[in-house]
């Protein structure tokens, strides 16, 4: 009897254990996946957005377009604040009725010469106020303090951090986040000053949007980054790089931004980290002009919407 009763139990696990492999196997089978077999997970937390940028000014088109398209982020830039700083109520209105939330903002340049440290800080606050009324939560801060004809030294670098982590710990008692944006051609530019950059940041009141083509650029892998930073990233610029370029084969400084899967960076690998970290926050996609001149910013807003939802399964 207990030879038998074994027997029973011994088929009954070999049975569930062919269920659960068959069940693995069709789960593998419905994932969907790139040539070469790299499975794509959804990142349930991440809300994408779209960059204004490449309407060059023309914001309520760009509100438009977005809208027309799907998208429910923005990010707009500081030559919105002219125009309606004295009546953000135009802009707030023109958002909502577009169903847009002011994802971030960019707010500009930070400049790190103290005889200029209190008007950039000035500059910024009153930025966060005006995105505060316009019911965003977030600027982004970039720079133009890289030396022309050497590498910048790590004074220069942590000096940033210090002045940023000001204009943060300003910024945080209007309910606004400050976040560092790397970038090539910036303090920030390699992955070995940014990683000096954010370890002199102060965490409380600056975080990181991690611009994942110019990491790539500068000489990084933004999948790794992502890990990496896991615990300090409020949101992400979502682009690709092309470099060597066609016409410019043998010179491996040229590049240029061009629409999601067209580049060299690797966008699926930076969606699997994303999943695996659980992040939540914005994606936000951008281009700093259109790639080719024949193209249109709605055009290639929807060429980066369909990689996002045709090629990557994630949701806008």
């Amino acid at each position: 009897m207990h030879e038998i009763e074994n027997r029973r139990q011994f088929l009954s696990k070999a049975g569930l254990s062919a269920l659960a492999m068959f069940a693995g196997v069709d789960s593998l089978l419905a994932r969907p996946t790139l040539s070469g077999g790299q499975a794509l997970a959804k990142v349930p937390g991440l809300k994408i957005a779209y960059s204004a940028i490449t309407w060059g000014g023309n914001d309520a088109q760009a509100i438009s377009d977005l809208a027309s398209l799907g998208y429910h982020g923005i990010q707009l830039r500081a030559n919105a604040f002219g125009p309606y700083k004295a009546k953000p109520s135009e802009l707030k209105a023109l958002l909502e009725q577009n169903h847009l939330a002011l994802a971030m903002f960019s707010s500009g340049n930070v400049e790190i010469d103290p005889a200029k440290e209190q008007s950039t800080i000035d500059m910024h606050v009153a930025h966060a106020s005006f995105v505060k009324a316009l019911g965003g939560s977030a600027i982004q801060l970039t720079n133009s303090a890289r030396p022309k004809d050497r590498l910048p030294t790590t004074e220069e670098l942590k000096r940033l951090a210090t002045v940023m982590n000001e204009i943060g710990k300003q910024t945080a008692d209007l309910g606004i986040q400050a976040t560092y944006h790397n970038h090539m051609h910036q303090l920030g530019e390699t992955p070995e000053e940014v990683e000096m950059i954010v370890q002199a940041m102060n965490p409380k009141y600056v975080k990181l949007e991690l611009d994942i083509a110019h990491y790539k650029q500068g000489g990084g892998q933004p999948e790794k980054a992502v890990k990496q930073y896991k615990d300090i990233i409020y949101a992400l610029h979502l682009k690709d790089t092309m470099s060597p370029l066609p016409d410019k084969p043998g010179d491996p400084k040229a590049y240029k931004f061009v629409e999601l899967g067209r580049g060299n960076v690797n966008i699926p690998a930076v969606f699997k980290a994303l999943d695996e970290i659980k992040f939540k926050g914005w994606g936000i996609v951008e281009l700093d002009g259109v790639p080719e001149k024949d193209k249109t910013p709605i055009q290639c807003a929807q060429i980066n919407k369909d990689y996002i939802t045709k090629t990557l399964n994630q949701p806008l």
